[in-house]
């Protein structure tokens, strides 16, 4: 038996093969997955598993250094866009036009990770990362990049 959070073996088999800047996108119920392959449809019933449960379960096993929702969550749903920005502790919140998130992520995405929510624009996308304060810390004798000076400090690590 497995000691972490999740069961599911599609997941978890996702989780492991994702690499440096792999994008994983979590979809509510509707969101239009393409059918090759990268579907882990976790959706059992209207509201099951939410899209806030998944995430959580997520990120208690996932090292990601980008998060990306739409600017439509956050002006009209501000509740769920609050609710997820609480969440995210290793990275700013970036949102994007809806219409862009539609276009640009999907053929970005390793795998699509279908809840059960009927959540108004519940779309979320994280680009996994690594984990820098375990890659750079002191006493290794190397020194950090511009770029990885703020993942040096990342929460949750």
């Amino acid at each position: 038996m497995k000691r972490g959070r999740i069961l599911n073996r599609q997941l978890c088999d996702a989780l492991g093969a994702m690499g440096h800047g792999d994008w994983l996108i979590i979809t509510d119920a509707g969101f239009p997955i393409p059918n090759d392959g990268r579907r882990i449809d976790l959706a059992l019933e209207a509201g099951v598993p939410s899209i806030k449960q998944i995430l959580a379960a997520i990120l208690s096993e996932f090292i990601y250094e980008k998060f990306v929702t739409t600017t439509e969550q956050k002006e009209n749903h501000p509740r769920l866009y609050a609710e997820l920005s609480a969440m995210i502790d290793r990275c700013p919140v970036e949102d994007i036009p809806h219409s862009k998130f539609l276009v640009e992520y999907p053929p970005k995405a390793k795998y699509f990770v279908r809840s059960g929510d009927f959540e108004p624009w519940g779309n979320i996308a994280l680009c996994s990362g690594v984990d820098a304060p375990r890659w750079f810390a002191e006493g290794k004798g190397i020194n950090v990049p511009d770029y990885y000076k703020d993942r040096v400090n990342y929460k949750g690590a």
